[in-house]
């Protein structure tokens, strides 16, 4: 008897159907799974063998039970087989009617007393199962809440094996799950205010640029001046995700198994602060079967390098291509993924070694070798990606010392988004959201310079040698500027707080 399970597999960021074709027939007794299976899914059979005998039904043991896993293409790996697995097998074995796996689709792992455990990758399965007529998905009960994210299907939580097939045979129903989240409750206060940032004005505002349009930013200063602190604050004054956007970074998050438990919904901009060890597949993704990396991962957020020269330097230069796409592609010999990247780079170095080079009150004890070896470990090209460099002194002890608080990162969070819902106005029927994504057509039309503008420009293309990449990237931080002044226009102002961002900090 041959029975069919619907189940899916995820490559990449999608989720791709696979049947699972069970059939029971004349021969010696054997349980065969074949279909470009990878150990994890070898290893089923006596997962599900045991499943099905501790939850109280009959294995065909006298049979010669064969499991295809079609198409067999596309490499199958991990647990999540062992539901439809056993599904089949009941169904092959007579025990499930074939009808009620009609239009379903299984999805889970199995523990040996027929409980139900935990899969990564359900929303993305949920989204496919949605998009293409899909009655019915059964997931882990601690999964269902994930799936149930997207309207418009029938999402039952499976517990067990033994409440699975009483459902399925109509003894005793599973109740479909509703979302109980709140999509309009606001986000968690953010774990640094800028109100408790004593002092760096010319610091906080490079910041509120740079979250008001996307732009990356480099910041250098001695130990102890607040760089980490600072770059921790930003989550804080970027505006809540859309639910769009939130479905979009909790996707990417499911199929790399980090969705907190109590959450299923990334509700605030990710922050990854990925250590300078970090291997170039641990940044950008990848392994044998690729996974997203840390930039995908800080999609729609902050990537925050911390002591960036302590980086190996094949690993930063991989940072260029994604910088500019916000995207990255990874090849294998079974393919190409794409994953997105659209994340903010937040960097933060010293300035030497000892990091106290033209430190007022420490003097520096590095050569001048020494010095510019540590500030080569960062190339150019990288270099000429980052929009806005900025210095952060030490603070005297008068600032410190204030009891007065600064701007709170609600005010500067209103004025951020006040700036972004212009530039959604304006760039939105281009498919962008903030100005660092503006290419040079966009450029041409939305950055237009006055003739004070004009002459400002060529003046500083000429003393300060921009590249063509460093001028159009101006001109999208000086339009980032006025929006949040609320012009519609770039005034020469506008444009000499963009270029002194691009000050030279590496020339000793």
């Amino acid at each position: 008897m041959l029975a069919k399970v619907l189940s899916a597999a995820i490559w990449g960021l999608e989720a791709h159907p696979i049947e699972v074709e069970v059939d029971a027939g004349q021969g010696m007794a054997s349980l065969t799974i074949v279909g470009l299976p990878d150990a994890a899914v070898r290893e089923s059979s006596e997962r599900v063998r045991t499943a099905i005998r501790n939850s109280g039904f009959r294995f065909p043991y006298t049979k010669r039970l064969t499991v295809n896993l079609a198409p067999a293409d596309i490499r199958k790996e991990g647990p999540a087989y062992d539901l439809p697995i056993a599904v089949g097998i009941l169904a092959a074995s007579g025990q499930v009617p074939q009808e009620a796996l009609e239009g379903a689709l299984f999805l889970g792992e199995l523990s040996l007393d027929g409980s139900v455990r935990h899969v990564r990758g359900v929303l993305p399965v949920a989204d496919w199962a949605g998009r293409n007529g899909t009655r019915a998905l059964y997931v882990p009960a601690v999964d269902a809440a994930e799936a149930a994210l997207l309207p418009d299907l029938a999402v039952y939580p499976v517990a067990s094996l033994g409440e699975l097939v009483a459902h399925l045979r109509g003894e005793a129903r599973l109740e479909a799950q509703r979302t109980t989240l709140d999509l309009n409750a606001p986000p968690p206060a953010p774990p640094v205010d800028f109100a408790d940032i004593r002092g760096q004005e010319h610091a906080k505002r490079a910041l509120e640029v740079a979250a008001a349009g996307g732009h990356n930013l480099l910041m250098m200063g001695p130990p102890g001046a607040g760089k980490t602190l600072m770059a921790r604050a930003m989550p804080g004054i970027l505006p809540p995700l859309t639910l769009e956007e939130a479905l979009e970074v909790t996707r990417i998050y499911s199929i790399a198994d980090l969705l907190p438990a109590d959450s299923p919904l990334i509700r605030t901009r990710p922050f990854r602060a990925p250590h300078h060890t970090i291997s170039h597949a641990g940044l950008v993704g990848g392994g044998r079967w690729p996974r997203p990396g840390e930039i995908s991962l800080a999609h729609r957020g902050i990537l925050f390098l911390d002591e960036m020269p302590e980086f190996n330097r094949r690993v930063l230069e991989v940072l260029r291509q994604p910088m500019e796409d916000k995207q990255v592609t990874i090849s294998r010999a079974q393919g190409s993924l794409t994953f997105p990247a659209n994340f903010t780079l937040i960097a933060a170095m010293n300035p030497c070694p000892c990091g106290y080079y033209g430190d007022p009150e420490r003097a520096c004890t590095c050569s001048l070798g020494a010095i510019q070896r540590y500030r080569q470990r960062i190339s150019g090209p990288l270099l000429d990606r980052i929009d806005l460099h900025i210095e952060v002194p030490r603070l005297p002890y008068e600032k410190l010392k204030g009891l007065e608080r600064g701007e709170p990162s609600a005010a500067i969070r209103a004025r951020i988004e006040a700036a972004r819902a212009r530039q959604a106005e304006r760039l939105r029927p281009r498919g962008m959201i903030t100005n660092s994504e503006m290419g040079p057509g966009e450029i041409r039309e939305f950055c237009r310079l006055d003739g004070e503008g004009e002459r400002l420009m060529r003046a500083a293309m000429r003393q300060m040698q921009l590249s063509a990449r460093a001028y159009h990237r101006v001109l999208k931080v000086a339009r980032t500027i006025a929006d949040l002044e609320g012009g519609s226009a770039i005034q020469p102002h506008h444009l000499a707080e963009a270029l002194q961002y691009r000050q030279r900090l590496f020339t000793l």
